[in-house]
């Protein structure tokens, strides 16, 4: 699995120093993170507004235009997004009791120490991994869960998602875009109405893929060309595993 880390930070040097901490935890426990910096909250918002997918958020509570908390709030409530471990910088452990509202994982002060940095990556790795094996969402006033591995794909339906398995259909109140940054890396986006999982990918050419259920779901022009290369660079991958 790739790990996005997201790094937001009015002061340059604190960004650099915890892009090369990550980069070195990365590496030395054989994981693959990618890290961006963004020094710019509006940056950081828009980022994750179109779409775009952040596991792990290192986020400075003081910054240019909005607060660490606004920023918070803006990912937690605008974009209705839980997935996103943030993990708070600052100066002052007063800032604490303020940030709780935004469910943060962590709370580092400055100046920051490596080891912090470590423990709260090591966390934030743990409930990742967890959330990876499974779809959580509510129908209701009922919360349920479906294996990763058991979806074959997500269709919009109006204001509903829909949830296509081996088992069945399950239905609820929600959008692509909230749910996509928090898919693992096997599930695509092909068509503003539909996200599949590569894994029941039986066939597909430049306008269509056949999945497993024998569903036959269009490919927007948009995105052929990502598609192509992502399902026939997964192909490659698993025939080489093999």
């Amino acid at each position: 699995m790739v790990f996005k880390v997201g790094i937001c930070g009015k002061e340059q040097v604190d960004c650099s120093y915890l892009e090369k901490t990550v980069l070195q935890y990365a590496e030395g426990r054989g994981r693959h993170f990618e890290t961006e910096i963004f020094c710019l909250d509006k940056d950081l918002c828009r980022h994750l507004q179109q779409g775009n997918r952040l596991d792990i958020l290192f986020l400075d509570v003081e910054l240019i235009e909005m607060t660490g908390v606004e920023v918070g709030c803006f990912i937690r409530n605008r974009l209705e997004n839980r997935n996103i471990q943030i993990i708070y910088i600052s100066e002052k452990e007063e800032d604490v009791r303020h940030l709780l509202k935004t469910q943060p994982l962590d709370f580092l002060i400055r100046p920051i120490k490596q080891e912090h940095v470590i423990s709260a990556l090591e966390a934030a790795e743990k409930i990742l991994k967890k959330d990876n094996i499974i779809f959580r969402y509510r129908h209701g006033k009922e919360y349920y869960g479906v294996p990763y591995g058991d979806i074959i794909y997500f269709i919009s339906n109006g204001r509903k998602l829909q949830i296509i398995t081996s088992d069945g259909v399950k239905e609820f109140y929600g959008r692509l875009k909230v749910i996509i940054p928090g898919l693992p890396e096997d599930f695509l986006l092909i068509h503003n109405s539909y996200v599949i999982n590569v894994n029941f990918v039986r066939r597909y050419n430049y306008e269509e893929v056949e999945l497993m259920n024998g569903a036959i779901l269009t490919v927007s022009r948009p995105y052929r060309k990502c598609v192509r290369q992502k399902i026939s660079r997964f192909w490659k991958e698993e025939h080489a595993g093999k």
